[in-house]
């Protein structure tokens, strides 16, 4: 049920972000989905690419500092409220929600949210409790290709 996912570290000034872009797309890795979060001095580039291990050992290679972490890829209905749904069920449990980002991914009325969960174990526990889909590597993948 986890996704796993590069979190690399980049400095905050022009070109930082297209050294890793750079490398994956030499690599003929595709990117499925990204964010980037800044600070003053440095940013965090979220990635989640079908070949991880590949991608994290090309990015090291290149000098690039690549962490590998665990992430859920929840369904979430495509309306009102359906977030709402999700952080109410895990927020009751006492589950904290590091992170999260919205994927391109929709499908039957239903988008996909990557959340990183201080507790995943615990988290993918509680929303199957509640029917609420989480998304496998396969299932993702299987979807992209349509």
């Amino acid at each position: 049920m986890k996704i796993k996912q590069l979190s690399l570290f980049l400095e905050n000034k022009p070109g930082s972000m297209s050294v890793p872009c750079r490398v994956l797309s030499k690599a003929g890795i595709n990117l499925i989905t990204l964010t980037l979060a800044d600070t003053q001095q440095f940013g965090i580039l979220r990635i989640i690419v079908q070949d991880c291990d590949k991608a994290q050992a090309v990015l090291q290679k290149a000098g690039c500092v690549a962490k590998v972490t665990e992430v859920l890829a929840v369904e979430v209905p495509d309306r009102p409220g359906g977030l709402v749904e999700i952080l109410d069920a895990v927020e009751k449990t006492g589950i904290n929600v590091e992170y999260m980002y919205a994927f391109t991914l929709k499908k039957e009325d239903k988008g996909v949210l990557v959340f990183r969960f201080d507790d995943p174990d615990k988290a993918i526990k509680t929303l199957k409790a509640k029917k609420i889909n989480i998304i496998d590597e396969v299932e993702l993948f299987k979807r992209l290709k349509g």
